[in-house]
């Protein structure tokens, strides 16, 4: 039997590095990948090119321009159009070189801001959507529908995973443009080394998040990836067809800021400046749908973040200080 070639796209990110290792893991397959200046994902030509040479057998579509809310305030236009190009790129060329299976990977931001907990599938497109990042929103959406659309009208197994908020190794653990793992994780260790008696923490510590160690999110991937057609569709409608992932489970700000104190070995204060925003009191994924299919996740919040912490004191403090 031939080895399939299986194309990671953004295989640099957080997302895409943890399919990379999942699928080396797992065996069977050669990993195909691609750098930027490689391949440009936003140039069509290049990338159907790229597509005719290399000739994959399935796509993980990880690549994606991201960032947080004043990133995505600050630069709209793009938001959207990066992330329309890259989708579409690579979509229409799969389709166009044979690739009969693919997954992309979307974004829980694509449900409407006033959602009702947790947060189901069929939430899509039922209300208006978080206004600060509504332009990235709205591309993660046109590529479920580019998936369905080229599903439905050429028979093609393209399938749509929605993370919860992810973090793990390879994050980014920049103090401004970081999401709120990295930035804690952060701002505790570098407490922890100036022996700073408090830490401030923005907003109440009340709103409550749920968090997926990202080597969660790349065994669900392939796990959705490689269900029978079948048994797929029968949890799916071809209009209706992503699949929330995450962990079911949700906790405070504030029990993040103290698990983040333990695991990082931080015993000062911890400070709530509630004249700083709180944000959406709760964001939670329904996972009901992947659950029926046969997979929950297996990393805990505690473990997950020792792990992590691990990771960031070899690889971002150990460059810090050579």
């Amino acid at each position: 039997m031939t080895e399939q070639r299986i194309f990671v796209a953004g295989h640099r990110g957080m997302v895409g590095s943890a399919l990379v290792r999942a699928l080396e893991n797992r065996g069977g397959a050669k990993v195909l990948t691609a750098s930027r200046d490689e391949l440009d994902l936003r140039d069509q030509t290049a990338v159907h090119a790229w597509f005719a040479s290399h000739k994959p057998d399935q796509v993980y579509l990880a690549a994606a321009k991201v960032g947080g809310i004043h990133a995505n305030n600050t630069y709209p236009a793009e938001f959207i159009y990066e992330n329309l190009m890259i989708e579409a790129n690579i979509i229409h060329a799969a389709h166009l070189n044979g690739v009969q299976k693919l997954l992309f990977l979307g974004s829980s931001c694509i449900y409407p801001k006033f959602a009702e907990q947790p947060m189901r599938e069929e939430a899509l497109l039922m209300g208006v959507l978080e206004p600060t990042n509504e332009p990235y929103a709205v591309a993660k959406i046109a590529g479920i529908k580019l998936c369905e659309s080229y599903n439905r009208q050429y028979g093609r197994d393209y399938r749509s995973v929605m993370p919860t908020n992810l973090y793990g190794p390879n994050d980014n653990f920049h103090p401004e443009n970081s999401h709120v793992i990295p930035a804690l994780m952060r701002r505790f260790h570098e407490a922890v080394q100036e022996q700073a008696e408090e830490v401030v923490i923005w907003g109440s510590g009340k709103p409550m998040r749920e968090f997926l160690h990202v080597d969660d999110m790349a065994a669900a991937s392939v796990y959705v990836m490689n269900l029978e057609e079948e048994r797929y569709r029968s949890h799916t409608q071809p209009m209706l067809s992503h699949i929330n992932v995450g962990t079911g489970e949700d906790c405070t700000i504030r029990q993040l800021a103290e698990t983040l104190a333990k695991v990082t070995g931080f015993r000062g204060k911890l400070v709530f400046d509630s004249s700083k925003p709180d944000g959406t009191p709760r964001k939670l994924m329904d996972v009901s749908r992947l659950k029926a299919l046969g997979w929950e996740f297996s990393i805990g919040l505690e473990e997950g973040l020792e792990s992590t912490y691990a990771w960031y004191l070899q690889n971002v403090e150990n460059s810090r200080s050579k």
